[in-house]
């Protein structure tokens, strides 16, 4: 038996979400059936994470058991060949059977994409989310850094969230511009339901100046939903990096 970890990218426009779904196309599935074409039988594949429908990811990984004896790399060559141009698998390597491409995982990036322009951008559409008034960079990069830290982020938990312990520690958070395109970075151990796209919305309103600037604090310490902004859209957030101790790749 053998544990291969894929680490892959993924337009999520055309998809509800990662894990598969009884009525809808989910990305796991699509990769399923790749492998299934390959290696002739369906195996099981475990992510790192759930993304929600219309969700993007610049790099995801799952882990799959298998008897295969397949190379790694033939095997990246080999699923591209039968994988839509919206998924692709950048990259195969072996690793330890009791890697666990979910529970072994010690922190996420997540970025959202503002297209902040009057005009709307025709080749970003389900790309970015389109904002068209004033966005004040450093004001807003400011106000989220109230975030960073370990805090009870019950507040930032779109309902329907499981998580029973909602404490999370964020590592960074950023907001930056180049040109029209904003861009809102955040970095932690883990992230509720909905939990960034909700502190997007909450920043926005903030822009709008519905929430004070200096708000956030006071959001977290109340641990209620409704004083945070809505939740934004899903077509400007990508899953942008995941982080796995070192130990595990020093011994693939």
């Amino acid at each position: 038996m053998r544990n291969l970890l894929f680490k892959i990218s993924y337009n999520g426009s055309n998809y509800h979400g990662y894990q598969v779904q009884q009525n809808a196309l989910a990305v796991a599935e699509v990769l399923q059936n790749a492998i299934e074409q390959v290696l002739k039988v369906r195996e099981d594949i475990v992510g790192c994470s759930r993304t929600d429908t219309k969700v993007h990811a610049n790099c995801f990984y799952f882990h799959m058991k298998t008897q295969a004896n397949i190379p790694p790399e033939r095997m990246v060559v080999a699923m591209n060949c039968h994988l839509p141009d919206d998924i692709a698998v950048l990259e195969c390597i072996e690793v330890p059977l009791e890697f666990h491409a979910r529970y072994h995982c010690i922190g996420k990036e997540y970025l959202y994409q503002i297209w902040n322009s009057q005009i709307k951008n025709p080749f970003l559409q389900n790309l970015a989310y389109h904002y068209p008034y004033p966005i004040d960079v450093e004001m807003l990069d400011q106000a989220g850094q109230a975030l960073v830290g370990t805090h009870d982020f019950k507040a930032f938990c779109a309902a329907g969230g499981k998580e029973m312990e909602t404490v999370r520690t964020i590592h960074s958070f950023s907001v930056t511009r180049e040109k029209d395109m904003v861009s809102i970075t955040i970095c932690g151990d883990g992230f509720l339901y909905h939990m960034v796209r909700i502190i997007v919305g909450t920043l926005l309103e903030i822009q709008s100046g519905r929430i004070p600037k200096d708000g956030i604090a006071d959001i977290i310490q109340s641990k209620n939903r409704r004083f945070a902004g809505p939740t934004a859209r899903p077509e400007g957030l990508y899953l942008n990096r995941v982080i796995y101790g070192g130990e595990w790749f020093g011994k693939a």
